[in-house]
């Protein structure tokens, strides 16, 4: 999953939003020293892509990618759910999408003393250029894609991605079946840790 997604399976709590851009950057174990506002989300943040990365619709649909790019079709996929997401909002969320990014924004902003340099830095970029808001755009995707690939040392292999269009489909179809599927996965977990002393 990806930005969107993590913070509205996090909501509406501030804490698990905040730490669910965290969980991108925050490396080694959760532990005693890490930021209290932050860990839950962090662990939440590796839950969520730990049980994506083995869902079942989730390899299916990574076996079907063309082989030169199977091996990043993890980015690709989060990219493109994230994407899937924003035009089935109203089926996830009685708030608009607008007011939901609106409220997520103001959220990281009010928690930007916590984050790691790295997660400051990615929530300027959301802010600055309103990402979250154009995630309804194709090109969204596979700009977001190419920004990526420029940190691979051997190449990017996302300068040329046409041949993902013929891969939209399926890539709905398989959001639309496994993203209620990781709502209720989410929801136990949240329900879970909130119990934990």
């Amino acid at each position: 999953m990806n930005f969107l997604a993590h913070f509205h399976l996090a909501w509406p709590s501030s804490d698990l939003i905040a730490g669910g851009l965290e969980g991108d950057y925050f490396k080694g174990p959760v532990n005693a020293e890490t930021a209290p506002v932050l860990a839950r989300g962090i662990q939440l943040h590796r839950t969520i892509d730990a049980y994506t990365d083995a869902h079942p619709v989730v390899v299916e649909v990574r076996r079907q990618f063309p082989a030169h790019l199977r091996r990043y079709s993890g980015i690709l996929i989060d990219l493109a759910f994230d994407h899937y997401l924003t035009l089935h909002w109203s089926q996830f969320s009685a708030l608009p999408l607008a007011d939901f990014n609106a409220v997520v924004y103001q959220v990281l902003l009010s928690n930007e003393s916590q984050l790691s340099p790295g997660s400051a830095k990615m929530m300027n970029r959301l802010l600055e250029y309103d990402i979250l808001n154009r995630y309804h755009r194709w090109h969204t995707v596979t700009a977001t894609a190419a920004r990526i690939g420029e940190r691979f040392r051997r190449g990017n292999p996302f300068l040329k991605l046409e041949q993902l269009d013929s891969m939209k489909t399926t890539l709905e179809r398989a959001f639309i079946e496994f993203y209620p599927q990781l709502q209720i996965f989410s929801a136990e977990t949240i329900a879970l840790t909130s119990k934990t002393p």
